[in-house]
């Protein structure tokens, strides 16, 4: 493993926590949260040991793809604030140890962009090269991202009587990416709120900015506009984190990182996303095993964003159609629970069906993968979906803060919220903020108590992993070492105790073995060797030091 300047690779070890401004505190009473609520909220976020949040879109928009058709790159919803706003919960964030991402949307423009609203005035507009425009509609245009709500990727201007090219909705224009003066419009954007103090970006949807004519070179190699973004945000701050969202096999990620990491910082990991879930339905571990070892050895300092939820559908899309419909059959039986063929719509306490047991085993093993875990907000609280809300809006609902009207969300009625808050055996009631953090048993404890692990054990973000195979087919054992030390995380996906013997590397025969989630500590004999009993769902975080070596926070 290739040693680095850890200042500039703080995302390595970083635990992130994606919200949406809308939907998490409301201060004002208007029914939507703004930034006022958020900076109201780092005490919480600072507890729960977040070191980083993601923000959703907050920009001026419709609001037609929740805040994703964005009519002002620069700007800041008025429902959610002003620019002064932004940056005081910014500041506050930072003031507190976390740092603070923003989405960077440049695939696609709301149709109201004051851009598209110019190009659709006249072929001759200056703002015309900032889309995508033909003729004639080309042949294979079929919409392949929302079947069953757009049939094809191109959308007829009657005005100046040609398509434009739409990816997504048609209500989103599809930007050209090619053309120098939106790569430059591109540039001040990043500039605008890395000057405001965020630490980074999340690029939105990658490989399908890639993928279209508009992308820089439509004959040559279109990753060179991630490498001029890389090189451009190098420039104007050391810490900025690239992190993109790439749903491709692992072969094929690899491309988005680059050569010499001159592309992307880091990457979701779709991959053992999904077979984490095709393990938990089978009992069976290999499924991750395999998923885990198709991982590329990277030289280059990157890293790998895991997660188990987030603001979209849980896309099954790499599982093959039997194995789908094995995660669809338990976990979203109902077909309306389901979205364009390859998705649930469930948040994971309602899919789990609020199993303590099970909901532990699942973060545990989040926190316990190579790489930096993402929560989305109310994970930590066991919060499930709204079905009540259509689409992906479902697992956007309101977040719970207390038992009272609206989960202590909004002041204002429920009539007028922007979301309507969950109801049920997973509304505030039942599942809320106030009421985990009083009981030292909830969720929210567990899910800090592994945040902090994570943070003060460093071969979690740094280390070489090896996939131990084990006698027992339910449980996953892997080994993260670095010089720091060695850590060994073991997890029973099945319903039955297992009993699994594990034999380490020579090299760390007669080190400290310390439980950081338990009180046990012993010292491995020369045979370094462990047998371990793990009960139904268990698992065991173990961390192999030298005797004088550094030991977590807390221990």
């Amino acid at each position: 493993m290739k040693t680095a300047d850890t200042g500039d690779l703080w995302w390595k070890s970083a635990v992130f926590y994606c919200l949406d401004v809308e939907t998490f505190r409301d201060t004002d009473g208007n029914g939507a949260g703004d930034f006022a609520g958020l900076t109201d909220s780092i005490d919480y976020l600072a507890d729960l040991g977040v070191n980083c949040v993601w923000l959703m879109p907050f920009y001026p928009s419709p609001d037609r793809d929740d805040g994703y058709d964005i009519i002002d790159f620069y700007g800041v919803d008025r429902h959610l604030g002003d620019h002064g706003d932004a940056a005081e919960f910014i500041r506050t964030a930072r003031s507190r140890g976390i740092r603070v991402i923003v989405d960077l949307v440049v695939n696609h423009t709301s149709d109201r962009h004051p851009w598209f609203q110019q190009a659709k005035r006249s072929r001759t507009s200056r703002f015309r090269d900032y889309y995508i425009w033909r003729d004639d509609r080309p042949p294979n245009s079929e919409n392949k991202v929302f079947p069953g709500e757009e049939e094809s990727v191109w959308e007829w201007e009657r005005r100046t009587q040609q398509y434009y090219q739409h990816t997504f909705y048609r209500h989103q224009p599809d930007l050209n990416l090619g053309n120098p003066a939106v790569r430059d419009e591109i540039a001040k954007i990043m500039a605008f709120w890395l000057t405001l103090g965020v630490a980074g970006f999340r690029i939105d949807a990658v490989p399908f900015l890639l993928s279209h004519p508009g992308s820089p070179d439509a004959t040559g190699d279109p990753h060179e506009f991630v490498r001029d973004v890389k090189r451009f945000a190098r420039r104007r701050s050391s810490e900025c984190l690239l992190m993109g969202e790439v749903n491709l096999p692992h072969k094929q990620q690899v491309a988005f990182f680059g050569a010499d990491t001159d592309e992307l910082d880091a990457q979701f990991d779709f991959t053992t996303m999904q077979a984490t879930f095709l393990s938990f339905v089978r009992q069976d571990a290999r499924p991750l095993r395999r998923a885990l070892r198709s991982r590329p050895a990277m030289e280059e300092p990157v890293g790998w964003v895991n997660f188990l939820r987030n603001h979209d559908e849980l896309t099954l899309d790499q599982l093959s159609a039997k194995e789908r419909d094995e995660v669809f059959a338990a976990y979203a039986p109902d077909p309306e629970q389901r979205a364009y063929g390859r998705g649930i719509l469930r948040r994971l306490a309602p899919i789990l069906d609020g199993d303590p047991r099970r909901l532990r085993l699942a973060y545990s093993l989040l926190f316990s993968l190579p790489g930096a875990p993402m929560l989305f907000y109310g994970e930590e609280l066991g919060m499930g979906e709204n079905p009540e809300i259509p689409g992906r809006g479902a697992m956007r609902s309101p977040m719970q803060w207390t038992p009272g009207r609206n989960g202590g969300f909004s002041s204002a009625r429920p009539s007028q919220l922007r979301s309507p808050v969950t109801t049920g055996g997973y509304g505030p009631e039942h599942v809320n903020a106030r009421t985990s953090a009083q009981d030292s048993e909830s969720l929210f404890h567990f899910v800090r108590t592994l945040a902090y692990r994570h943070r003060s054990t460093p071969e979690i973000g740094w280390g070489e992993l090896e996939v131990i195979d084990t006698d027992a087919p339910g449980v996953l054992v892997h080994l993260l070492s670095s010089p720091f030390g060695a850590f060994l995380a073991e997890h029973n996906l099945a319903d039955e105790p297992a009993t699994v013997t594990v034999e380490l590397p020579e090299q760390l025969r007669g080190r400290t073995v310390i439980d950081l989630l338990g009180p046990e500590q012993f010292t491995l004999d020369e045979s370094a060797r462990l047998t371990l009993e793990l009960p139904a769902y268990g698992f065991r975080w173990l961390r192999a030091v030298e005797d004088d070596g550094p030991l977590p926070s807390g221990i």
